[in-house]
């Protein structure tokens, strides 16, 4: 006789997953992910050159364009960067006061992770791999590890 397994009732359900190929999904995230990035680059005090690297170094007319028309649907190169700047942001304001939190990313850091470099030198250089490891080092953090 095989016993038979049958996972406990519960009220949570997982979320769907946000399929960035659709248009809709693209168009309907883009303004609160540009608002965030630009709440961000004002917190943060970046220079223009500073936000276009971030963004994957765009162009200075592109990166115009998308601060005067915040409501143009966004590709998922940026979605994901400003999701993940956005994600960074907030795990910074959870482990410091505001002050550290918003002067941290200029900050020379000695984790191995930043060899003596600032976390914004990291992510200009390194990207979207680069922001997903500083936010991976930060909610390591905030769970005491």
């Amino acid at each position: 006789m095989n016993p038979v397994f049958v996972y406990p009732q519960s009220r949570f359900e997982s979320t769907a997953l946000i399929d960035l190929r659709s248009g809709e999904e693209c168009a309907s995230l883009s303004p609160s992910a540009l608002r965030g990035f630009l709440n961000i680059v004002q917190r943060w005090q970046l220079k223009n050159d500073e936000a276009r690297e971030l963004l994957g170094s765009v162009s200075s007319i592109t990166y115009y364009e998308i601060k005067k028309n915040p409501t143009n649907t966004l590709d998922v190169d940026r979605i994901t960067r400003m999701s993940y700047l956005i994600g960074i942001y907030k795990a910074l304001h959870v482990l410091y006061g505001d002050p550290l939190a918003d002067q941290w990313v200029k900050m020379p850091n000695t984790n191995m992770l930043f060899s003596g470099h600032s976390p914004l030198e990291l992510m200009k250089q390194g990207g979207i791999v680069a922001m997903q490891q500083i936010k991976t080092l930060l909610d390591s953090r905030r769970c005491g590890l």
